[in-house]
C-alpha cells in the first residue's frame, strides 16, 4: 500500500456582522484607542449577536471550505471542531455534521483553547495518514464573547468572535503537511483561564455535590507574553527541523492572533521578515481557535498565499499549550 499524505484543499472562515470599536469600550471601561492599538495592535473585535450560535458560525466557514475544495458535504468523512466556547458542554460538532448535513461523517469536539486549531490539523493528519479517512474538514471557532467581563479592561479588549475551517484530504504522490511539533505544560495553567467556580450543595446527611457555572476570563498578562515570546519560535524551529526545512524555506507565517508584540517578537527572533507575516488581528483581535484559519482564509482570498506556498502556524494559550505545523498550500 502505497503511503497516505496530507494535502489542504479549502478553506472558509465567518466572522459576526456586529463591530465593537476601541472607541466603544472606551465608553465602557476605562481605556482608550491608542492604548489598546499600542499595546495589542487591535482596533476592532466582531461580536456574536445575541440570537447567533457557535454551531452556525462555524458551519458558514465549513461551507465555504467544501465548496473551495470542490466537495460536497457527503464527501466528508471526519468533522473536529477545535473550540473552548461550545454551545452545549457536551459538544457542538454534532450539530453542525447535521446543519451541513454531512450525513456519512463522524464528528467530534477537540478543546484546546488558542492552540485548538493547530492541534486539530494534526489529529486530522493521523486519521488520513493510517488510511482512515480520506476527506476531514477541521473547524476552529469560538465566541469567547460569552466568557468576557466587559467591566475588566485587562481582558475586554483582547477579545473578539469567529470561526476559520479547512478542508484535509488523503493524496498518494506526496505530503503537504511537512512537519508539526505539540507541547503542553500544566504548571502554567493558571496563566490563563475560563474556571468553574460553584457552590457546595447538600442533597441528604452525609452527601454533598458542588453546583455552579464558568466564570468569565482571567489571565496573567505578563506571564502568557513571556511564554509566547520564549516558546513560540522554539516549536516552530522543532516543527521546521523536523520537516527538513529552515526559516528561510518559510513563505508566510502565521500565527495565533493574541497580541501584535507577540508576533513581532517571534517573527524578530526567527529572522522572519515583516512581509512575510499575516496578520488580521486589528479587525478581529484575539478570536481564540479560529485565528489561524481565518487569517489563512484571509490570505488565500487576498492571492497573497498561493498553491505551493509554504506556510507555518503556530498556536499558544490556555492549558498551558503550544503546538506548530508546517504545511505547503494547494494540492
Amino acid at each position: 500500500m502505497k503511503a497516505i499524505g496530507v494535502s489542504i484543499i479549502g478553506c472558509g472562515s465567518a466572522a459576526p456582522k456586529q463591530v465593537m470599536t476601541n472607541d466603544d469600550l472606551s465608553r465602557l471601561v476605562e481605556t482608550s484607542d491608542e492604548w489598546i492599538r499600542t499595546r495589542t495592535g487591535i482596533r476592532k473585535r466582531h461580536l456574536a449577536t445575541t440570537n447567533s450560535s457557535l454551531s452556525d458560525l462555524s458551519a458558514q466557514a465549513a461551507t465555504e471550505a467544501i465548496a473551495m475544495a470542490g466537495l460536497v458535504p457527503g464527501d466528508i468523512d471526519l468533522i473536529i471542531l477545535a473550540t473552548s466556547t461550545a454551545d452545549d458542554l457536551f459538544g457542538s460538532a454534532a450539530k453542525i455534521q447535521h446543519i451541513l448535513e454531512a450525513n456519512n461523517a463522524v464528528a467530534f469536539d477537540l478543546t484546546a483553547a488558542c492552540s485548538g486549531f493547530v492541534f486539530g490539523l494534526i489529529t486530522a493528519a493521523q486519521y488520513i495518514r493510517t488510511g482512515v479517512y480520506q476527506n476531514v474538514l477541521v473547524i476552529g471557532a469560538d465566541i469567547l464573547s460569552r466568557w468576557v467581563d466587559w467591566s475588566d479592561r485587562t481582558t475586554c479588549v483582547l477579545f473578539g468572535d469567529g470561526a476559520g475551517a479547512v478542508v484535509c484530504q488523503g493524496i498518494t504522490d506526496h505530503d503537504n503537511l511537512l512537519g508539526f511539533a505539540m507541547y503542553s505544560d500544566g504548571k502554567q495553567h493558571d496563566a490563563l483561564n475560563l474556571g468553574y467556580h460553584g457552590n457546595d450543595k447538600e442533597l441528604k446527611e452525609g452527601i454533598a455535590i458542588n453546583q455552579g457555572t464558568y466564570q468569565p476570563i482571567t489571565m496573567k498578562g505578563r506571564d502568557v507574553y513571556r511564554f509566547a515570546v520564549e516558546k513560540v519560535p522554539e516549536v516552530i524551529e522543532k516543527a521546521l527541523f523536523n520537516a527538513h526545512l529552515t526559516t528561510d524555506d518559510i513563505d508566510w507565517l502565521i500565527l495565533h492572533q493574541a497580541n501584535q508584540r507577540i508576533i513581532d517578537a517571534v517573527a524578530k527572533r526567527l529572522k522572519i521578515p515583516s512581509q512575510k507575516v499575516i496578520a488580521n488581528l486589528d479587525e478581529y483581535g484575539n478570536t481564540s481557535a479560529a485565528s489561524i484559519p481565518l487569517a489563512l482564509d484571509e490570505a488565500v482570498g487576498q492571492g497573497k498565499i498561493k498553491s505551493g506556498d509554504i506556510v507555518a502556524t503556530s498556536g499558544f494559550g490556555a492549558g498551558l499549550t503550544w503546538g506548530a505545523a508546517i504545511f505547503r498550500w494547494g494540492i
